[in-house]
């Protein structure tokens, strides 16, 4: 896709969000079911994924990490977010890697230590990225993409989660 044909398509989306606000309010959703064995079956759209322990907390490695599949979703939006935005300024990549990575003190879920949080103490996101452009650009393209990465900034900003149970 060129950056023309980019701007062609996302155009007439800015410019009605830009016309009507609300209409660009969108609500995503996952689902689950809990499953056998400390499980639980995610519904993607094109699949259903099956989560569980990690080995680190007694699972059995044959199932998906929910850390994971977090940085996965890091990875995902931040590759199609970098690429969306190499096509708008027409910053030609011959290669692009990108990864993710996390750090976890598993005595915290365990409940071994109170003092030890749970969750990640720290991510990384890396892009390996091969072009003949200017470090000016590639350093605008980073910063373009952590500004426009949707999973970034939920991240960077921690974003309220409201959790609740509904007795059915």
């Amino acid at each position: 896709m060129t950056g023309e044909e980019l701007k062609k398509i996302q155009t007439p989306l800015k410019e009605k969000y830009t016309n009507d606000g609300a209409s660009a309010l969108i609500t995503l959703k996952a689902k689950g079911r809990i499953g056998e064995n400390v499980s639980c079956k995610i519904e993607t759209g094109l699949q259903i994924s099956e989560a569980g322990l990690h080995p680190a907390t007694g699972g059995t490695g044959l199932q998906l990490c929910s850390g994971d599949m977090l940085l996965e979703a890091l990875v995902a939006c931040a590759g199609v977010t970098l690429s969306a935005v190499a096509t708008s300024l027409e910053i030609p990549l011959e290669e692009c890697i990108i990864k993710a990575e996390g750090d976890l003190d598993f005595r915290g879920t365990l409940g071994i230590s109170k003092e030890v949080p749970v969750g990640f103490r720290q991510i990384r996101l890396i892009f390996e990225i091969k072009s003949n452009e200017t470090d000016e650009k590639i350093q605008t393209l980073l910063k373009l993409t952590e500004r426009y990465c949707v999973v970034y900034q939920t991240l960077i900003n921690a974003t309220p989660v409201d959790a609740k149970i509904i007795n059915l």
